[in-house]
Order: structure tokens, then C-alpha cells, then sequence
């Protein structure tokens, strides 16, 4: 690996249709932090992990949230102390398709992971940090 990507960072932007809404829902749902919101285009953070919001804009066809398309391609991995807790939240606010968390056996142990698909269409799964461990030592 190039000592340049060393430095990399990745996020995710998720395509809604209404950037407006999906700000107060992460907000109430995930007690996401809004960083930023340039109307249409914001940044949030959840427990520090950024993640992004971009409005459908008319006549991209090509960037079409999972709500309109139909669909979803991409699943948004989150991990929390207690994954629970996070689930039952956004099924509070209206998430559907909840999973509650379940214990799966790992390479690096026990690891309990749940979900739900948000009202714009995003599914996201849940667990708890056992898997990212291994990258701690």
C-alpha cells in the first residue's frame, strides 16, 4: 500500500429525498450530530463515524435514492456498545424491517448484530464492536 492511503478516510453519502427530514430523523432516531447543513447537503455524526446526506437532485438518474429506485445496494454498518439500544430507537421513530440483535460466532468471538431499513430506504445493520477488536491490538 502506498504510504499516501495510510491517511485515507472513508465515508458514506446517503441519497434522500428530502434532506430536511432525514437530518431531524437521524437526529431524534440515532442521536446523530448535525456537523453541517448547507440545505439539501449535510454532514452528521454518529459516536464520531461522519456520514453524509445529498438530496435527489431532478435529472440524475444516477444518483437516485433506495426509496425511489426501489431498492438498495448498499448496507451502512454501525458499531455501538449495546446494539439494542440503537435498534429499538429508530423502530421508535418509524424504522421497518427491525431485526434485533443476534449472537453470531466470529473469528473474533461472540458478536451480536441487528437492523432496520430507515424511512429513505437505507438498510442498516447494527452490532456491537467485537469485530473491530482485531484492528485494536
Amino acid at each position: 500500500m502506498d504510504r499516501s492511503d495510510a491517511q485515507a478516510a472513508l465515508s458514506v453519502m446517503l441519497i434522500v429525498s428530502d434532506a430536511e427530514a432525514a437530518v431531524r430523523w437521524y437526529q431524534a432516531a440515532l442521536g446523530a450530530g448535525l456537523l453541517w447543513d448547507l440545505g439539501g447537503v449535510a454532514g452528521l455524526e454518529l459516536g464520531g463515524a461522519p456520514f453524509f446526506l445529498h438530496e435527489v437532485v431532478p435529472g440524475k438518474g444516477h444518483e437516485r435514492s433506495p426509496a425511489e429506485a426501489g431498492f438498495t445496494t448498499t448496507r451502512i454498518e454501525v458499531f455501538v456498545a449495546v446494539p439494542d439500544e440503537l435498534i429499538a430507537r429508530a423502530a421508535q421513530a418509524g424504522a421497518t424491517d427491525v431485526e434485533e440483535s443476534t449472537a453470531y460466532e466470529t473469528p473474533q468471538g461472540t458478536h451480536r448484530q441487528g437492523g432496520f431499513t430507515d424511512p429513505f430506504g437505507h438498510r442498516w445493520s447494527v452490532g456491537d464492536r467485537a469485530p473491530l477488536e482485531q484492528f485494536r491490538r
